[in-house]
C-alpha cells in the first residue's frame, strides 16, 4: 500500500440490529442525538408514488433561517434562553465554518452550548475547556462546553454573569448562524422573531425531490442477516450501493457505459421501480423521528418489498457523520452508524 493511502483517517462502521417494539431498543435516542442533520433520503423499493401520509410529514418539516453576523452572546441573552433554549427543540448551528480550522459554535436541543475554538480566541475568552480532538501533538483547539439549563448558568448568577460578559464585552465572537425549532408555541415563535428583526436573516423551507428508477438491481436483505454472512448483502456493499443510487450511478456495468462500471453487489434481485425521496436543508432530529415514526407504519399495508431505508446526513463541519436505517415487515430495524478519524464508537 502506498504511503499516501496508509496515512488516510481510519474510518468505522458500527452496526446494530433490533426491533422498534423492543422496550430496550435505542433507535429513538440516536435520532435524538444527531443533532444537525443537512441531508435525508428514503428509498422504497417496488413503490412509485411517495404515499401521501409520508409525503405530508416531510412537506410539514419545520422552517430553517440564515441569520448574519449574529453576536454569539444573543444565544444567552435572558428572554431568549428562558423562552427557547431551556424549553428544548431548538438547535443552532454556526453557518461556512470548518471545526478542524475556524471557530464554530453548536447550540443544542439539549440547551448545550458548545465554542470549538483555536488557542488564541480560547484564551482571550477566558472560560474553561478542554483540548479539542482536532489536535495534533500540540494543543492547539480547546472546546468549552456550557450547559445554558444548569442553575449555575441561571441569569443572574455570577457564573452567568462572567459568560455573558466574556462573550459581550472581552470577545464579543459574530457568525453567521442555521437557526431550526420545532413545534414551538405563540411566545417562542415571538422571541425568535423579536431576535431575527435585528439582524439579516433569511426563513427557508428544506427542498424536496422525489427521484423514480426503473429497473434496477437491487440487493437481497433479510432481518436476521444483518452482516451479510449467507443470506444478505455485506452492510459495507449496500451502503456503497445506496450511495450509487443517490448519487443516480448506473449499477449495471453495462458495455457500452464509459462513465462507471460499478455492479449492485450480490445477492441480489431486480426490482421493476423504486423511489427515491432526498430532503436537504436543516432538519432538526425532531423531524427526523416524526418521519421514521411514519415510515414504521409502511409495512401495515400489503407491499411488494420486505424493506424500506431511511439515510442521514450531517453537516459535514457539525462533527457528526450519517446513519442509516433499514426497515423490515416484522418491526425488525438495521442501524448503520458511520464514524470518522476524530470519532469515539458509538454507543
Amino acid at each position: 500500500m502506498s504511503p499516501e493511502l496508509e496515512k488516510c483517517p481510519r474510518s468505522l462502521l458500527v452496526c446494530e440490529k433490533s426491533n422498534f417494539l423492543n422496550e430496550k431498543s435505542q433507535h429513538d435516542i440516536h435520532v435524538s442525538k444527531h443533532n444537525f442533520n443537512y441531508k435525508i433520503s428514503v428509498l422504497m423499493p417496488e413503490c412509485g408514488i411517495l404515499p401521501a401520509n409520508i409525503s405530508s410529514v416531510i412537506n410539514s418539516f419545520s422552517p430553517y433561517y440564515l441569520v448574519r453576523d449574529l453576536p454569539v452572546y444573543e444565544l444567552l441573552e435572558e428572554s431568549f434562553l428562558e423562552s427557547l433554549v431551556k424549553k428544548g427543540n431548538f438547535n443552532a448551528l454556526s453557518y461556512n465554518t470548518k471545526i478542524d480550522e475556524d471557530n464554530s459554535i453548536a447550540l443544542l436541543s439539549s440547551g448545550q452550548l458548545i465554542l470549538s475554538l483555536d488557542k488564541d480566541t480560547y484564551e482571550q475568552l477566558g472560560l474553561e475547556g478542554r483540548p479539542s480532538l482536532y489536535n495534533h501533538r500540540k494543543a492547539m483547539r480547546f472546546v468549552v462546553t456550557l450547559d445554558l439549563t444548569d442553575k449555575s448558568l441561571t441569569p443572574g448568577t455570577k457564573r452567568y454573569q462572567r459568560v455573558l460578559s466574556s462573550l459581550k464585552d472581552r470577545l464579543p465572537l459574530r457568525y453567521d448562524f442555521f437557526f431550526t425549532k420545532y413545534n414551538t408555541g405563540a411566545d417562542e415563535d415571538k422571541t425568535l422573531h423579536k431576535l431575527l428583526s435585528q439582524y439579516s436573516y433569511k426563513e427557508h423551507k428544506p427542498a424536496v425531490s422525489h427521484h423514480t428508477l426503473k429497473e434496477i438491481p437491487c440487493p437481497t436483505l433479510y432481518p436476521s442477516d444483518i452482516q451479510g454472512k449467507t443470506l444478505s448483502c455485506d452492510p459495507h456493499h449496500f451502503l456503497e450501493w445506496l450511495g450509487a443510487v443517490n448519487l443516480d450511478i448506473s449499477c449495471e456495468n453495462a458495455a457500452d457505459s464509459f462513465l462507471s462500471t460499478y455492479v449492485c453487489p450480490e445477492p441480489q434481485s431486480s426490482v421493476s421501480q423504486a423511489l427515491l425521496c432526498t430532503v436537504t436543508g436543516f432538519i432538526s432530529p425532531e423531524n427526523v423521528f416524526v418521519l421514521l415514526q411514519e415510515l414504521r407504519q409502511y409495512f401495515d399495508e400489503r407491499r411488494f418489498t420486505p424493506w424500506v431505508s431511511l439515510t442521514v446526513h450531517g453537516f459535514m463541519d457539525s462533527g457528526e457523520n450519517f446513519y442509516n436505517l433499514v426497515y423490515f415487515k416484522n418491526q425488525d430495524y438495521w442501524l448503520h452508524m458511520a464514524t470518522g478519524a476524530q470519532d469515539g464508537c458509538p454507543p
